[in-house]
Order: C-alpha cells, then sequence, then structure tokens
C-alpha cells in the first residue's frame, strides 16, 4: 500500500509539488534513485547511484560556491586579521632577529613551538599565505558574477506596479480633478526631476533610484582585490636594508653595504637604483633644562647623495625620508663611535679609524669591540664601554647625559695566537673569547679609561690611542613598489563604502484612475528613515494634497497581492 493513500486528498497536490521539485533537483545532481527503488515519476539515467551522492565535477562546484560565497569572504576577511595580530604582538625575525633569538632563549620550549608553527615570521608563513590566497579568490569569486548582475540591473526597467499600493510600508492617497493622463506626466516630470529612474505603465508610473549603492558596494569590494595585489606586488618585489655611516663615510645601495637586508621571492639585484649617500655630519641636540632633561630636541643628518651623476647636499630627519629613484631612505637610529688607533709590539699600526658602539641606555653609554686581528706577534682586540659624559656613581663609571660634554672610554684587553682565516662572518659587537687570554695586573683583568688624545701602552707590547668620537646613523633604505595602489585602493575603498552607505535605493509608484491619484513608496534597506516624506514632496509636485497616509504589511493571500515580490522582480 501506498503510505500516501492515507493522506488527505487536499494535501496530495501540494506533496506531489514538492515531489516534482526534488525531481527536478535530482536530475540537475544526476539522482534519481533512492536506498529503496525508483521513486515515483523519477526516470535516472544513472540507476546505480545512491541518492544524494556528487561526482568529483559536482562536489568541486559545491566548494566552488561555498569559497565564493560572501559569508566566506568575511570568515577569511576576519581570519586574515587575526592571523596578523602575531606578528604584532611577536618579534619578528626580519625586522628583529636579535629580540627573537632573546625570546627563544628565555622561553626554548614556547620559543620552540611558536618557531615551528613559523609565528616569529608571520608574514612569510604558509598559513598566513594561504588564508591570503583563498580570501583573493574568495573575493574574485564574489565580485565577478556580481557585476554581471549590477550590469544587468543597470539595462533593466523599474518593476512593474504592485497591485495593490496600500499594502506597501508608505502609501498616500490623492484627489485630483485633472485627467490621469496629465497626473501621470506630471508624475514623470517630477520623478525625474528628483533623480528617479521613471517607467511609464497603463495607468500608472514606475520610479526607482539608488543605483550608485551597488556600484559603491562593488567598489569597495572590487578594491579590496588591487589593495590585497598591491600588498603582493610590494612582498614579492619590495626590498628592505639597514647600514651604519659614520660621519665623513658614505653608504653606496649595493647588496654588500648592506648590515641587514630582507627582500621578496621575485626581487632581483638588478633592481637595486644606483645611489650614493655620503654623511657629512650628524647633529643632535638634548634638553638641558630641569625638565625633560636629556630629551631629544634635534636629530638632522647632512648628507650628500649623488643619483645618476647628481649630486645633492641635503638634509635627512625622523619622520623626512629621502626618495633617491623607486627607494626611500630613513633615518631609524644614531649613536656614537671611537676613533682609535692600535699598534702592535713592532710599533705597526695594526688598526686604525672608527669603531661604531651600540648604546645601551637613555644616555648613550655604548658597548662594543676593538679588533686588531693583523697584530704581531699576537693578535689584539678590546672590550669597550664608552660614556659620554662620564660620572662616577659610587665606583661605577656611568653616563649622566647623552650629548659628549665628558667623553671617557674605559678598556680592557685580550691577546692571543693569530688566527687562521675560516671565511665564517663574525659579529664585529661582540668578541668571542676562543683562543684570547685576558690580558691582567695583579692576578686581575687589567682596566684602563682614556679621555680623547690620550694613549696606553699594554703590558707585553702594544699600544692603544683614543684619538676622538663622531656620531653614526643607522640608514633603512626600501622599495615597496606596490605602495601606491595600497593607498589607492583605500581611498577608493572609503569612497565605494561612503555610496553605499548614504546612498538610498528606492522604489515610487503614482497611479491615477479617474479623480483618485495612489502614491506610494518602498525602501530597499531596512533602517532608512524619509519614505514618508518622500512621498509627501512628490504628491507637493503633483500639485495634490493628501488625502489620508496609510502604511500597512502584506498580508498572507494571493501572490499577486504581495507588492514586495512584485517590486523585486525589476532586480531579478
Amino acid at each position: 500500500m501506498n503510505p500516501r493513500d492515507t493522506v488527505d486528498p487536499q494535501v496530495q497536490p501540494g506533496l506531489r509539488a514538492q515531489d516534482r521539485a526534488q525531481d527536478a533537483v535530482d536530475r540537475d545532481l544526476g539522482v534519481g534513485e533512492t536506498d529503496d527503488g525508483p521513486r515515483d515519476g523519477a526516470h535516472s539515467r544513472r540507476p546505480d547511484r545512491r541518492r544524494g551522492t556528487l561526482r568529483a565535477t559536482e562536489s568541486l562546484r559545491w566548494l566552488w560556491n561555498q569559497l565564493t560565497s560572501m559569508r566566506t569572504a568575511l570568515v577569511l576577511l576576519f581570519a586574515l586579521a587575526l592571523a596578523a595580530v602575531p606578528g604584532s604582538l611577536l618579534p619578528q625575525r626580519p625586522t628583529s632577529p636579535v629580540r627573537v633569538a632573546e625570546y627563544i632563549a628565555k622561553n626554548p620550549q614556547l620559543g620552540a613551538f611558536y618557531n615551528s608553527i613559523g609565528l616569529f615570521d608571520v608574514f612569510a608563513s604558509a598559513w598566513f599565505a594561504a588564508i591570503y590566497l583563498l580570501l583573493f579568490i574568495s573575493l574574485v569569486g564574489c565580485i565577478v558574477p556580481r557585476i554581471g548582475l549590477y550590469l544587468r540591473g543597470l539595462r533593466a526597467q523599474p518593476p512593474r506596479t504592485p497591485r495593490n499600493l496600500g499594502r506597501l510600508p508608505a502609501h498616500v492617497a490623492l484627489t485630483s480633478s485633472d485627467s490621469a493622463e496629465d497626473v501621470l506626466h506630471r508624475a514623470e516630470q517630477v520623478l525625474r526631476g528628483r533623480r528617479f529612474r521613471v517607467r511609464r505603465l497603463d495607468g500608472s508610473v514606475s520610479a526607482e533610484r539608488g543605483y550608485l549603492r551597488e556600484l559603491g558596494n562593488l567598489i569597495f569590494h572590487v578594491s579590496l582585490v588591487f589593495l590585497l595585489c598591491g600588498v603582493a606586488w610590494g612582498a614579492l618585489f619590495g626590498y628592505k636594508g639597514t647600514t651604519a655611516v659614520v660621519e665623513g663615510q658614505s653608504f653606496s645601495n649595493t647588496l654588500t653595504q648592506f648590515d641587514d637586508f630582507s627582500s621578496g621571492g621575485a626581487f632581483r639585484a638588478q633592481q637595486l637604483v644606483p645611489f650614493t649617500v655620503a654623511l657629512d655630519s650628524f647633529e643632535a641636540k638634548f634638553e638641558t633644562g630641569p625638565v625633560q632633561r636629556g630629551a631629544a630636541r634635534l636629530f638632522k643628518a647632512n648628507v650628500t647623495t649623488t643619483v645618476d651623476g647628481v649630486t645633492t647636499d641635503q638634509a635627512l630627519e625622523v619622520n623626512q625620508p629621502l626618495v633617491l629613484g623607486d627607494s626611500t631612505v630613513h633615518l631609524v637610529g644614531h649613536g656614537y663611535a671611537v676613533d682609535v688607533t692600535v699598534k702592535d709590539a713592532a710599533g705597526d699600526v695594526a688598526f686604525s679609524g672608527p669603531v661604531i658602539l651600540l648604546p645601551q641606555d637613555g644616555n648613550f653609554m655604548s658597548v662594543g669591540v676593538i679588533k686588531a686581528p693583523y697584530a704581531r706577534p699576537d693578535r689584539m682586540a678590546f672590550e669597550a664601554l664608552f660614556l659620554p659624559t662620564a660620572v662616577d656613581n659610587g665606583g661605577i663609571g656611568v653616563s649622566a647625559f647623552p650629548d659628549a660634554l665628558n667623553p671617557q672610554l674605559l678598556l680592557n684587553v685580550w691577546t692571543g695566537p693569530p688566527k687562521e682565516a675560516t671565511g665564517v662572518p663574525e659579529n664585529v659587537y661582540s668578541l668571542d673569547t676562543t683562543g684570547l687570554t685576558q690580558v691582567t695586573k695583579d692576578g686581575k683583568p687589567l682596566r684602563f679609561t682614556l679621555a680623547p688624545g690620550e694613549g696606553f701602552d699594554v703590558p707585553g707590547g702594544g699600544s692603544i690611542t683614543f684619538n676622538g668620537w663622531h656620531r653614526w646613523v643607522s640608514l633603512q633604505v626600501s622599495s615597496t613598489p606596490g605602495l601606491w595602489l595600497v593607498f589607492s585602493s583605500v581611498l577608493v575603498a572609503v569612497a565605494g563604502l561612503c555610496l553605499s552607505l548614504f546612498v538610498r535605493p528606492r522604489r515610487v509608484w503614482v497611479r491615477a484612475a479617474g479623480d483618485t491619484v495612489e502614491v506610494a513608496g518602498l525602501d530597499r534597506t531596512e533602517g532608512r528613515g524619509g519614505l514618508h516624506e518622500e512621498l509627501l514632496l512628490v504628491a507637493d509636485g503633483l500639485g495634490l494634497a493628501p488625502d489620508a497616509t496609510v502604511g500597512a504589511r502584506s498580508e498572507p493571500g494571493d501572490p499577486a497581492d504581495h507588492p514586495e515580490t512584485e517590486a523585486n522582480e525589476g532586480n531579478a
């Protein structure tokens, strides 16, 4: 016995309609058979397939539809923002390798775990790139169909007039002694004057405006795509490097001149614009009064730049970079370099020149290493502590002010046999004491202090002279080729967002029959006011006074009585 025979006859037509709809879906999917056999009225071309199973192409189509949905795009956009958070909270290896090493040393287990999943280089990690690419594909998949729909909507006429205007959210009933033709003609003129697109129908006028709202949405989303392209462009072809330059010295934009350099995967050394920056002098001024004593007041580097054979004197300050070709040069740091001369036991100069020391606090107490690897018979090295304004603090030397008011250089000495050159680079700011012996006096490490112009003879042979000090600056040279596209995309996206927020898509209908004129309207977005006022302005433009104002919701009934459904047919 068929279970449907027991169903009320009045319900059977509805069930048959549901069966026909399900059959249509099954035919689209190539499914026409259930676990128990063929359904009534279903003729499957694949009788061996189970109902609900999908072929490979159908699964791919389903995955594509899910990926290109607006919901997925929003989820991926949120995931991208969330994934960028560790890049702000944790030190990143491309910009702060020293801080990354310190973090791992202090937190060995957690640091090793973070390192394994790429949290110390978030923006170059595989999972961040995956989210980035999925978001790009999702946005493109969302936008392209919507552009087609929007273009079709632009060509479409406003929708036909609903049967029952009184059920629209806003409705005005008017009385006119003019003919219906005259009223509708005036309605066309009034609505066009109010920037509506007008469609003349039999006995009524249909009008619509607000097409720019969807255009704003599309502009916003297209701008996001271009923004992602700009970021990818800069990440692939951009570069960033830092170098330290002492007063009187210069820097050339070549790979060998950088102290630290990072670049995108598509970068080539030939992209570097050839230029030279010579540091003529560096001016640093600090507050000397009792309030904010030692606070920075001026950092200014006077430089001479040479690009394409043209030499120019320029000033480089914080937040006022130099633009040389497609590269930007920023002033990111400064410090002190001590000028020393080291002689070996034979009296030959083993080293002479400035040595950069790294500042350790706000008063620029600086540390570093002076190396003389070619001294003979033994190589020499000095651990240095420079105090710009030296004072005695309970037997400990400290710097009381960042400017060089009383400069002193504190040193100790290491010596050892010559070291065989291996080609392995060494850190110029730290000393590897392997193979070296610290020079002592009376059983204690030898330590001594020099003022500018003073020298010291090292026990066992050799000497060092403190000639004076210079300032050095840290320059960051970078190129981000897609930066202009990123900024332009942001500006265009904001403009599109403003269009989508402030443009009101609205539909208005005017119907004239005998001496009765009806004006009704429908807002296509919720939460927008002013619809009733719009209708009153239209009525005033027609030269008619409203008899009544009605706003009603549609009630269940004949689909033709649902004006909201009919009103949206023009956008289908």
